[in-house]
């Protein structure tokens, strides 16, 4: 996909399912940028940036309060360029530190940390909050529609990579139709399912005999 798509000047954020070697190299390589979310598929990674976190240290950092669905969350950026040589990251240029701070029923404080790595150089802590900020909003429209119109949540596989593998190919429905300049899903869903050879023939497949 990524082949297809001209990513001059862009960048390309994802969750920890593509914080991969071999993708950050391609985005590079097609004159784009990415920032990737890093979680325990990447442990080493992982590691890494919570130990250069934890201490205070001297980061470009910033703040902001957002009120939202009715509580308001504290969120506090952090980015260093101190594992730039350290690391064996592909054209990694920053690690990220989002940590967000809200309240729920009985005042009780619940804190949430994300770990990110980014290509981009100069961009400073308020753009890359900005940034993944934006990912977040897509990420939730995404998994609603995941869940509402193809029924994520109700599915029966569990093992293995088998969840990893059906999301990324509902991700991957869901970017076809959206570069075709469709977005109600459920009715492209539908109509689809209705003209199955169509559909194939669209997608330049040979329908099978």
């Amino acid at each position: 996909m990524l082949t297809s798509l001209d990513l001059s000047g862009k960048v390309v954020t994802g969750d920890a399912m593509y914080t991969r070697r071999t993708l950050c190299e391609s985005i590079y390589n097609a004159g784009g940028h990415y920032l990737l979310v890093v979680k325990a598929n990447q442990p080493d990674l992982l590691d890494a940036l919570q130990t250069l976190f934890e201490p205070v240290g001297e980061f470009s950092e910033y703040q902001r309060s957002e009120k939202r669905h009715g509580r308001t969350g504290n969120y506090q950026v952090a980015a260093s360029r101190a594992l730039n040589e350290y690391l064996n990251w592909p054209h990694l240029a920053q690690v990220v530190r989002i940590v967000r701070r809200w309240h729920k029923g009985g005042g009780i404080e619940c804190i949430e940390e994300r770990y990110l790595v980014t290509s981009l150089a100069e961009a400073n802590a308020q753009r890359l909050y900005e940034l993944a900020r934006g990912h977040w909003g897509i990420e939730n429209r995404l998994h609603w529609v995941r869940d509402v119109s193809m029924g994520e949540d109700a599915s029966q596989v569990s093992a293995g990579s088998g969840p990893e593998v059906l999301a990324a190919l509902r991700n991957a429905v869901i970017s076809v139709l959206h570069l075709s300049g469709i977005w109600q899903i459920a009715a492209a869903l539908q109509y689809n399912i209705m003209h199955i050879p169509k559909l194939i023939s669209s997608l330049g497949l040979a329908p099978l005999l």
